[in-house]
């Protein structure tokens, strides 16, 4: 990341942007990232580039980067979390070095040594595929910051056995990347995916429903939208953005516990399909990946809902079974599953996380 790239203040979109990127004041010296999470419409979010440095100089002080250290990109840099990593890099005023191949753990882990990367980034499937294949940390790294989602706990344990030193974090493109994220002192206690310390630039407060809501300095700009012929600018109007997330918030930091968009009725009662996925993930002791589950909520005239477990067909099918069978020995109506539905192939996000509309369609008769 060249040094004239912060002080030039040209509007840049980081990934491909379809048309010509509007010209409009409110978008000078920012930067375009495009989200639509698991569910929502696509739309390019607008990052100043004040507000990712903010972000990679607060996340730097928060792992002990130094000039001496490594930032090592082994995520998409059109991704806010990839980008950030190149941010951070660039003010700490370290080295930086990108994961180029085609991700494979033997590899990745060979490329950490070979270029004493001490800092990286990386999604819970990328840490399993690191467990799963019994892959040793070499010695030179000192963090992984672990975010797209929730590592568990019988996973980030089995990582730590391993050496890989795995800190949980918590983020989002509006955001800059970091809300909050474990210290390096985490290292030092068995991992626990939460709760995660807040980083100090962030103020928090609970809404409606346990909705987090976020103010500070890397907080995005506003948003574009396109109706397929033109382009139309959201400035953000308040100090306070509403995440869609709830959480719980207390003095240790925030414990996710899902999106409000998700939740569903299901025989009268909200239920939470993301919060089962995590205790079917548990009950199989890091056996099973996240991107190769999803607990899908179908229309249904009885219960208003029903909730299908669906499986990538990679997924054993007797660990499938006993996953099923324990989790039905305790789960009340609200919870319970239909049979599960399997699938050739999970549609996933970049970052590896289920696009659950599409498999909402995929599954529907």
């Amino acid at each position: 990341m060249h040094r004239d790239f912060w002080s030039d203040s040209a509007p840049c979109a980081a990934g491909r942007f379809a048309d010509a990127i509007p010209d409009l004041a409110e978008l000078h010296a920012h930067v375009l990232f495009e989200t639509s999470g698991t569910s929502g419409k696509p739309k390019w979010i607008a990052l100043g580039k004040d507000a990712l440095r903010v972000s990679a100089d607060t996340v730097n002080a928060h792992l002990e980067v130094t000039a001496s250290s490594c930032w090592g990109l082994a995520l998409p840099l059109h991704h806010v979390g990839g980008f950030g990593v190149a941010a951070r890099a660039f003010a700490a005023g370290c080295r930086f070095e990108h994961f180029a191949p085609r991700w494979q753990p033997e590899t990745f882990t060979r490329w950490l040594a070979d270029f004493h990367v001490t800092h990286t980034s990386l999604v819970p499937t990328q840490v399993h595929d690191l467990v799963a294949g019994q892959h040793h940390a070499p010695t030179c790294l000192r963090a992984i910051v672990v975010g797209g989602g929730r590592l568990d706990a019988s996973t980030g344990r089995a990582a730590r056995a391993l050496g890989w030193p795995v800190l949980a974090s918590y983020g989002m493109t509006e955001a800059a990347s970091q809300i909050a994220t474990q210290s390096l002192a985490a290292l030092d206690a068995p991992y626990e995916p939460a709760p995660i310390p807040v980083l100090p630039i962030w103020q928090t407060k609970l809404g409606d429903d346990d909705q987090l809501l976020i103010a500070g300095p890397a907080l995005f700009s506003g948003s574009l939208f396109s109706d397929g012929k033109a382009w139309t600018y959201h400035a953000r109007t308040s100090p306070w953005h509403e995440t869609r997330d709830r959480v719980k918030l207390d003095a240790q930091g925030i414990t996710p516990l899902g999106r409000i968009d998700t939740l569903v009725k299901v025989l009268g009662e909200l239920i939470d399909p993301q919060s089962i996925e995590h205790e079917l993930i548990a009950l199989s002791k890091g056996k099973l990946a996240l991107q190769c589950l999803v607990v899908i909520a179908i229309p249904d005239p009885r219960g208003e809902h029903a909730l299908v477990p669906v499986f990538d067909a990679s997924v054993d099918h007797d660990l499938m079974r006993q996953i099923l069978a324990s989790y039905a020995e305790s789960a009340p109506g609200p919870r319970r599953l239909r049979e599960a539905v399997m699938l050739d192939r999970l549609p996933l996000s970049p970052l590896g996380k289920p696009l659950r509309t599409e498999i909402l369609c995929m599954i529907l008769p």
